[in-house]
């Protein structure tokens, strides 16, 4: 979520790093987000699962990746 919304306000991304015991928003404000990049009219409980399990594997990875760390993002921003 804490992604998404910022994506969604049109926030830099490349010096963000997630924090996981950081509380944004609401529960109906988290959902809300979730569905609507969730890429499905009416997504099931399942396929909203998915969808977060996926994105937080693949952000998790683009963190921890030497591509992305602020060292690189200096010289090559939105690398």
């Amino acid at each position: 979520y804490q992604y998404l919304s910022r994506y969604k306000r049109k926030e830099n991304l490349d010096q963000f790093t997630f924090h996981p015991k950081t509380i944004e928003g609401t529960d109906r404000e988290c959902l809300e987000c979730l569905m609507e990049f969730c890429g499905r009219g009416d997504p099931s409980w399942t396929e909203l699962s998915n969808f977060t399990h996926f994105l937080n594997f693949q952000l998790r990875n683009c963190e921890e990746s030497v591509f992305c760390s602020s060292v690189v993002g200096c010289e090559f921003r939105g690398f």
